[in-house]
């Protein structure tokens, strides 16, 4: 198959999602097909640490800004009438400034985990539909990065004396069944909803490299890509 061809169906199976002939995943190994795909999917990555590794990266994004947990949305209500907005709205941003500080931790395992990536996984990717990458990156790095994310949100959260009342009251709730076991530690809370913002965030980076691979500006991902 020629260059111009394999530019052709890579363009095209990355917009439909379509599968590929098992027989021409081999020639991926061959030319420039792995190369672009690993080239997407590091520019998906940085794209998205980037928007969220800065200030009001998750606080000032509405897509991904740390809330309370549903369960304990109802009490904080309560708590505002009483004249505890100002705690409230301090908690949270103690939330959302642990995430954003957490970010800079996943750059170099996020790199190492595309720089590594095999042909077959690359094939995968190409052929897995519109959130292969995001689901890719879960599937690799959630619980390492779990391991990284966890010991920063805590120094991050203990700063602030309302991670302790936060725990009491949602570890009560938890006791109610009104908030996930897991849920009702704030350390724990905010690293698993930083990490969904992460991947979040890489998925909106994968719509646009699949919906516009030209205008990306990426000369390997218009080569490989750009039909």
């Amino acid at each position: 198959m020629q260059r111009r061809e394999l530019c052709a169906w890579m363009g095209a199976t990355l917009a439909t999602g379509l599968a590929a002939p098992s027989a021409f995943a081999f020639s991926l190994s061959e030319g420039d097909a792995a190369t672009g795909v690993r080239a997407a999917l590091e520019r998906g990555a940085q794209a998205a640490l980037e928007n969220l590794g800065r200030t009001d990266g998750f606080l000032g994004n509405p897509q991904v800004r740390i809330e309370l947990p549903s369960g304990l949305r109802d009490a904080a209500r309560l708590l505002r009438t009483t004249g505890q907005g100002r705690r409230l709205d301090e908690l949270i941003t103690a939330m959302n400034r642990a995430a954003e500080q957490a970010m800079p931790e996943a750059r170099q395992l996020l790199v190492n985990t595309v720089r590594n990536i095999s042909v077959e996984d690359a094939v995968r990717i190409v052929r897995g539909g519109d959130d292969a990458v995001t689901r890719f990156f879960e599937d690799k790095t959630r619980s390492p990065l779990t391991d990284k994310f966890l010991p920063l949100v805590t120094r991050a959260t203990e700063r602030q004396s309302l991670s302790e009342k936060y725990n009491a009251v949602a570890g009560k709730a938890a006791g109610f069944g009104l908030v996930r076991k897991e849920d009702a530690n704030l350390q724990s809370y905010v690293t698993g909803k930083a990490l969904d913002g992460l991947y979040f965030m890489i998925g909106q980076e994968e719509k646009k490299i699949r919906q516009d691979p030209v205008g990306t500006g990426s000369a390997i991902l218009k080569r490989v890509f750009g039909g």
